[in-house]
Parts: C-alpha cells; sequence; structure tokens
C-alpha cells in the first residue's frame, strides 16, 4: 500500500555489501530438503477408495467398469485443493488480499497429478497397457501413482546427473527407472522414441498432448473462480515448460466468454534467473520464445524444478502473459528460499522453494510501482505441513 514500507527479499549483494555467510545460506537450504522436494501423502489414495481401484486396474474387467472406476478416483482426489488468504505475509509484503492456492495438497504434492491422471485416463481409453515420460522429479511421481491406479506399466527416464529424491517414490509406486545420459530434454526425446518403438502410451508435454494438459490445468481457473465468485486482479505462476500458465490462462478465457467472470486476470510468471526461455522471451520483447544454450543452463539444488533451455509450450504462455496484459520476472535462488522461509513461518505452509518464482514475480511489480486495491492469487506446490 502507498506510505507502506515493503520487506522485499534483497537482490544480488551489490559491491561493498556484505554478502550472506555461506553456512547460513546451506543452513536455509538444508532446513527444506529442496531437490524437487514435493512430499507425496501416505496413503497417496485413500484406503476408502480401494475397491475402485482395485476395479480399475483390473485388465480382466470391461473398459467401461474401469474408466469410471477411475474417474470416480480422479474425482475425488486430484483437485479441488485448498485456497487459504495469507493475511500474515500481506501485512509483511504490503500487499492486500493475496490468496494462495496450494497444490501440493494433490496427493504426490504436485499440481504434476492434474495431468498426469489426465492423461493416464487417456492411455486407458485408448487400449494401452503401458506409458512412458521423462522427467526431472515431479511429473514422473505423479504419472508413476496415476499408472499405478489404472493398472498401467509405467517406464520412466531420467537424466543421469539428476538427483531427485523422487525416484524412490516412482519405484515405490511400481515404476521402471531408466537413467539415460544429457539433460531433460534429452530424455523427452529417447521416452519418445521408446514410445514409438514399444507401443507405449507417450505421456510427455507438448504436441498431441498440449490440449489434454491445457483442459486439466484450467481446473485451477475453475477451483479459484468457486472460491472468489470472480477472477482475481492477477494470478501469479511459477512456470518451466509453461504448460501450467497457459492452462490456467485458458480456463479464465473460458470462463470469461461464458459470461461467469467480470474479467481475465494478468497472469504472472516467475523462473529461475536468467534460466527460462518464457521470462527471457518476455523481459527481452521477443516475438516467441527462443531456447538457450544448454550449456549456460545450470540447475542447483534450488532451482532445479524450473529450468530449461526450451521450454516446449513458451509460446502459448508467452501469449498468454501478453494477451492478459501480465508480466514476467526472474528470480534468484536466495530470494525463493525467503519466500518459502517467510511462508512457512507466517503461514505455517511447507513449499517448494521454486514455486514461490511467481509470487517473487508479484511482489517485484507492486515493489516498482504500487499494485491496485485487489485480489491476488499465487500459485504453489511443494510439501504438506
Amino acid at each position: 500500500m502507498p506510505g507502506q514500507e515493503n520487506n522485499f527479499a534483497s537482490k544480488p549483494k551489490k559491491n561493498g555489501e556484505k554478502p550472506k555467510d555461506p553456512e547460513a545460506i546451506q543452513k536455509d537450504i538444508d532446513s527444506f530438503s529442496l531437490v524437487d522436494g514435493a512430499t507425496p501423502y501416505y496413503p497417496a489414495i485413500q484406503v476408502e477408495l480401494d475397491y475402485q481401484r482395485s476395479v480399475a486396474a483390473d485388465p480382466t474387467k470391461t473398459l467401461d467398469v474401469r474408466l469410471e472406476a477411475f474417474e470416480d478416483i480422479k474425482d475425488s482426489e486430484i483437485g479441488d485443493t485448498n485456497m487459504a488468504r495469507a493475511r500474515n505475509v500481506e501485512h509483511q509484503v504490503g500487499l492486500r488480499q493475496i490468496y494462495l492456492k496450494f497444490d501440493g495438497g494433490n496427493p504426490t504434492g504436485t499440481q504434476k497429478d492434474r495431468i498426469a491422471f489426465t492423461q493416464a485416463m487417456d492411455a486407458l481409453r485408448r487400449g494401452y497397457d503401458s506409458m512412458t515420460v521423462a522427467t526431472c522429479g515431479n511429473y514422473g511421481a505423479a504419472i508413476a501413482l496415476a499408472a499405478s491406479v489404472a493398472g498401467l506399466k509405467c517406464i520412466i527416464y531420467i537424466p543421469e546427473t539428476y538427483h531427485t529424491k523422487r525416484i524412490k517414490d516412482m519405484e515405490d509406486m511400481g515404476a521402471i527407472i531408466r537413467r539415460v545420459p544429457g539433460n531433460y530434454e534429452d530424455s523427452v526425446k529417447i521416452s519418445v522414441e521408446a514410445a514409438q518403438s514399444e507401443d507405449m502410451y507417450d505421456a510427455n508435454p507438448g504436441g498431441i498432448n498440449t490440449p489434454i494438459q491445457l483442459r486439466g490445468y484450467a481446473q485451477i481457473a475453475f477451483e479459484i473462480y468457486d472460491e472468489l465468485r470472480d477472477a482475481p486482479y492477477a494470478v501469479a505462476v511459477p512456470v518451466s515448460n509453461g504448460t501450467t500458465l497457459a492452462g490456467i490462462h485458458r480456463g479464465f478465457v473460458s470462463l470469461y466468454r461464458r459470461g461467469k467472470t467480470s474479467r481475465i486476470p494478468r497472469i504472472v510468471a516467475g523462473s529461475s534467473y536468467g534460466k527460462n526461455p518464457i521470462v527471457q522471451a518476455f523481459l527481452k520483447n521477443k516475438a516467441k520464445c527462443e531456447d538457450l544454450k544448454p550449456q549456460a543452463v545450470k540447475e542447483t539444488e534450488i532451482n532445479e524444478p524450473l529450468i530449461n533451455w526450451h521450454s516446449i509450450d513458451g509460446d502459448l504462455a508467452l501469449e498468454a502473459i501478453r494477451a492478459s496484459k501480465g508480466w514476467a520476472a526472474d528470480a534468484t535462488d536466495k530470494e525463493m528460499l525467503h519466500y518459502a522461509k517467510l511462508i512457512r513461518e507466517k503461514e505455517g505452509m511447507n513449499v517448494l522453494p521454486a514455486s514461490t518464482a511467481g509470487l517473487i514475480a508479484l511482489l517485484e511489480k507492486h515493489k516498482e510501482s504500487h499494485l491496485p486495491g485487489d485480489r491476488y492469487v499465487v500459485i504453489l506446490t511443494g510439501r504438506k505441513t
């Protein structure tokens, strides 16, 4: 608010300023267990749904019966995640009516469950008995769970240099892990080729899966509308491939066209500093996303869920940001740690630091020129408290 002090996390230290003690930074990192660290609920699917789960995974049942059981589980367990007003954070940053939409409430702890269950249902409907995906962590865990519920074999490709702690989650849910050389994009290529050669369902982002995944993420917009009964001024989203952001925008466009909302919210994107094609294209006013140099994109324990050199649905996300009159900004590892800690201390919500990138982009704009008194929604993911 005008005249109110804003306690924003600082940018990297300027010359002459004393840098933060490296031991203190490492202590912050250790307190979060940060490597793609969303935590699944246990059991991931409620025991009350054990019968439906046994039916969905039973190849002796008819397809219609299996699909009905799977859809019952999907409708009961996926989405409808908690959204709460962050009054304590509001006082800290000087911006009123911030709502935190915590998609960590999904079974594996991230919004990826929304598209994973949609893809598994599509695979089941189309007669596949196995599916594959490449992952850096969270999407693989979501696909592994969805495949196990649907009774499908699951092959997951992971770059051999990545050290995600979610491998155990995937293996516990019956997935077969294949380590491959190269980066995430290389793993996607290998997974796609394996899907073609081994007749598996390809659940990787992009291509024919984009419409399915956009519809899955559009549900986030519908849930926000159900809570607020209109669109907020802005929705802030952490971005990597851009699919979540584009899907949320598409959902609000649908609501607006149907006369449900009075406006389409501004879409705000945040990602790791200098390591995301969507944010870089917006900041440099480029018409389309351009691939970054792979060797220049370095992951850390904090930024790993966000970074890539090629955003698969980047152009859709960039279009959504501009069409909604939104904006994009970089977030440093230090800032993401700061806001994850702030949310934990002030709101009791344990979130993945990388998921605060959207919040940081929102607050950077507010710091530059005060945003109007209105309602703001921030998408977060991570661990349950």
